[in-house]
């Protein structure tokens, strides 16, 4: 499939205006998902003013993740009274969700809010922390399920819209979920728009054309309020592309943990108690650090990559192994269907962001603490189900002679 990308006659800003006041005008409801970052500020901004100008209300959906910088929490509070007049529900979530933490093997998952533990810090009065508030939740849900649920639950089975705001240049798969013509979308002239789970929500992205420089140029011309953590990330020598605000453990977002010591000592040391592996992701996830394994992977120069993947599975405490094995299991499974005896030690462009199968990659899954394998297509587990599904493709492996306890 070829993908193109085509030039408009706007700019973008132009662009993004004419689409959310399409959006407000044609859908009922409008709830925008909002992180505190820089994307989803200008997003709110945005979307708030048209409202405002065509005298409409929204909805705002902010996912407290606990462990959150003390400037993301106050810009946060800030945008909600700015445009209270036009925000008509601010979900404030603070519900124990559950996510990668990319820094330990022996806590390969955390659960922000888990009941019965020592918080990194309490959430606003007036959040959500009611279990029974939104119907479709369950306890220590993953934030992939929760969001994905949330747009049909939001929707009430009348026409509404979540607006995300992703760039398609961020990465190749933002790209792909903008770009991927076998998406459903509202109209073939709405490519900025796809169906959310449920049928009657649709995701809209009004920025998916803008660039960082484009973000930047908006915030400096139209002297709108922006996360001043930017600020302190960019005084402490942070490259732009590294610059990152949502939850804190994952692969990419582990590379700024540092700024937690630096800025939040008192923060830094409720995180190291709360999280496995924190106080070491703060000293090895740093962007150039070949710890993790996240931009360039090495192994012993006597081990083939398939030997290496071995000796890490081999090396990482069992109950994670065998998660890793099961997963790589499937993945080798899938390739030996479409003919592929083995998968190659290396391809080239086999540790990027597209998944070409190789032992590399598999090693930097491993390296990278990638527990849900999404380098590797899958998607995050569900809790409820997973004992079940660990045990049979345990099973699995044996009958397919892949990845047996002796291999």
């Amino acid at each position: 499939m070829s993908i193109y990308k085509y030039p408009l006659s706007q700019n973008v800003l132009e662009a993004a205006q004419e689409r959310i006041e399409w959006t407000l005008n044609n859908l009922s409801q409008v709830c925008v998902s909002f992180s505190g970052g820089k994307d989803s500020t200008i997003m709110l901004h945005l979307t708030a003013q048209t409202a405002r100008a065509l005298k409409k209300k929204i909805s705002v959906l902010f996912i407290d993740w606990e462990a959150q910088f003390s400037c993301t929490i106050e810009h946060v509070e800030n945008m909600r009274e700015l445009y209270q007049d036009v925000i008509e529900r601010f979900y404030w979530v603070a519900l124990p969700l559950t996510t990668q933490n990319s820094l330990s093997q022996f806590q390969p998952e955390w659960q922000c809010w888990e009941p019965g533990t020592r918080w990194v810090r309490q959430p606003p009065a007036d959040a959500i922390t009611d279990p029974e508030y939104f119907d479709f939740y369950q306890p220590g849900m993953t934030f992939e399920a929760f969001v994905r649920t949330f747009s049909a639950w939001f929707a009430q089975r009348r026409p509404a819209a979540v607006m995300v705001g992703i760039r398609a240049d961020e990465s190749y798969n933002r790209f792909l979920t903008i770009a991927n013509a076998r998406k459903q979308r509202f109209a073939d002239d709405k490519p900025w728009t796809t169906v959310a789970p449920g049928g009657h929500a649709w995701y809209v992205y009004p920025l998916y054309d803008w660039k960082t420089a484009d973000i930047w140029t908006w915030f400096a011309k139209s002297g709108c309020c922006y996360n001043t953590l930017y600020d302190l990330m960019y005084q402490s020598g942070v490259p732009p592309r590294y610059m990152r605000i949502c939850e804190p453990f994952g692969p990419e977002q582990r590379q700024g943990l540092w700024l937690y010591h630096v800025l939040e000592p008192e923060r830094w040391a409720a995180m190291c108690e709360r999280v496995s592996g924190v106080r070491s992701g703060g000293i090895y996830a740093g962007q150039d650090n070949h710890f993790y394994g996240h931009r360039k992977i090495l192994k012993p120069d006597h081990l083939c990559w398939k030997q290496y993947a071995m000796l890490l599975l081999d090396s990482m405490p069992h109950t994670t192994a065998e998660h890793y094995r099961n997963k790589i299991a499937i993945y080798l499974h899938w390739y030996q269907k479409k003919g592929m005896d083995d998968i190659p030690d290396t391809q080239e462009g086999d540790i990027g962001s597209k998944d070409i199968p190789s032992w590399r990659r598999i090693c930097k899954v491993l390296l990278n603490n990638d527990f849900w394998c999404r380098a590797l297509s899958f998607s995050p587990n569900k809790p409820k189900n997973y004992q079940q599904y660990s045990a049979r493709i345990k099973s699995k492996r044996k009958e397919w002679g892949i990845l047996c306890n002796n291999d």
